[in-house]
């Protein structure tokens, strides 16, 4: 029977914000002592991806043997006590193979190349008590074959529809029947996981509520958790990044991302800083990301976002600033200087940055979708909008620059939100709980369960 304890340290870890190259900043790390020791495999095609915090906490215990396999080894960027071990898929998916069948053919030679990494793993004598893997990639499809007896923890990210979510949400980009049959495709490897994980998890509400009925009960809600610690208000804070003062900026907007894309309401933002810019002539604008597609399809032409945006929509460059990725201290500068962070997103994963904003004391303008909606109440602890609607977004950003004193106590209600539902050392010890309770094939169904004000539909 393993058991758990945790006691809290400060600990100088290398970490990454999830669009952000990596820098330090001190961060308290709870880790935990087991009275025998634990041997953990972790799966994620990247290295270290939401494990981050649990493998850095089961890392500092020097009688647990933490393995983490992976496909990106990114060799500047170790954690004490967790091996890596990298897997190889022997080849790419064949483009003859049928279009709908490419990403399972993907999943397929992802789930050889780890068992191929777990069957040396074994030979060397690592035999896991439990393996934690991230679910729709592949990694975890045929490491039960590897070590039948050993507990699979899932992280369930997301759930693929045709309707209902993100793939039909824009009228405007209709879907053709070869995108549906791809879309169900998609789902295979999560549902051999569904049926062959011992337990999973997914972040929140709405994205467990995307899995299948007869499923969803075997799929706990546990946020990754947010560092407010961290990310804390900084009262009066003004934005000095390298190569860019806005120390003297009256009024500014921020807008953050992984990348610049539809499914984040890029092209509804750009549109929307024009109407700002026409209204407001000292208020400046900080987009913090990549030119680049994450999720969604790119423009057939290989254009950027950015850059078709800026040439269907003339603005004033010298008041927005495309900053690019950010190391993670200038991102939470970016932050704590904004007037108010605008976070757009389809009904689809929920970023990262919307909570690290509001835990910062940010009055963050988010989309009228399902996945703000489970955080956000308008007008309570932050204002909601219409995704399609660049004007509303004008309007509300009028609404919080033309009123700052009635807006404070969104604010400290953002903070408030981040801190009793989101709190890293709290969900932290949760998910130690969880890891623990599947090892011992203990699987209580309320576990990690959060309160929420979701509003689905």
């Amino acid at each position: 029977m393993i058991s758990l304890r945790v006691k809290i340290t400060n600990y100088q870890l290398p970490i990454t914000h999830y669009p952000l190259p990596i820098t330090h900043y001190p961060l308290p790390i709870p880790y935990s002592l087991f009275p025998i020791p634990m041997k953990a495999l972790f799966l994620h095609p990247n290295f270290p991806a939401q494990y981050r915090h649990i493998i850095t906490t089961l890392g500092a215990d020097p009688n647990n043997q933490i393995v983490f396999g992976t496909k990106n080894e990114r060799p500047e960027w170790s954690i004490p006590g967790v091996e890596k071990a990298v897997f190889n898929p022997s080849r790419e998916p064949s483009a003859d193979t049928h279009q709908y069948v490419r990403v399972l053919e993907s999943a397929v030679l992802q789930g050889q190349a780890v068992f191929r990494m777990a069957e040396q793993l074994k030979a060397k004598g690592f035999v896991p008590d439990i393996i934690c893997g991230h679910s729709g990639w592949g990694p975890t499809l045929f490491v039960k074959e590897a070590f039948p007896n050993t507990p699979l923890l899932c992280y369930f990210e997301w759930f693929y529809h045709a309707e209902g979510s993100d793939a039909d949400f824009d009228p405007s980009d209709p879907l053709s029947i070869d995108d549906k049959a791809r879309i169900r495709v998609k789902n295979t490897p999560i549902l051999i996981d569904l049926y062959s994980c011992d337990w999973g998890l997914s972040p929140t509400h709405w994205q467990q509520s995307q899995f299948p009925p007869e499923l969803r009960e075997k799929i706990s809600v546990l946020h990754d958790g947010v560092d407010t610690s961290y990310f804390k208000p900084n009262p009066g804070a003004k934005l000095v990044l390298p190569n860019l003062d806005l120390s003297g900026v009256e009024e500014l907007v921020t807008y953050v991302g992984r990348g610049m894309e539809p499914y984040r309401g890029f092209p509804e933002f750009i549109e929307a800083v024009a109407y700002i810019q026409e209204r407001r002539p000292k208020c400046h604008v900080v987009v913090v990301g990549s030119e680049r597609v994450c999720y969604g399809k790119p423009l057939p032409n290989g254009m950027s976002y950015k850059d078709y945006m800026l040439k269907k929509i003339p603005l004033d460059l010298s008041r927005i600033h495309f900053v690019g990725p950010l190391a993670y201290g200038q991102y939470l500068q970016v932050i704590q200087a904004s007037d108010v962070h605008i976070y757009l997103t389809r009904p689809f994963v929920l970023s990262w940055s919307m909570i690290e904003s509001m835990s910062t004391g940010c009055l963050v303008l988010g989309s009228d979708t399902a996945p703000v909606r489970e955080v956000i109440q308008d007008g309570v602890n932050g204002l909601l909008v219409d995704f399609f609607s660049p004007k509303q977004i004008a309007d509300r950003v009028d609404q919080v620059l033309d009123h700052p004193d009635r807006m404070a106590q969104l604010r400290v209600k953002a903070r408030e939100t981040a801190l009793e539902r989101y709190d890293l050392s709290k969900l932290l010890s949760k998910h130690l709980q969880l890891i623990t309770q599947v090892a011992n094939r203990s699987l209580p169904a309320t576990v990690g369960r959060v309160e929420s004000a979701m509003v689905l539909g």
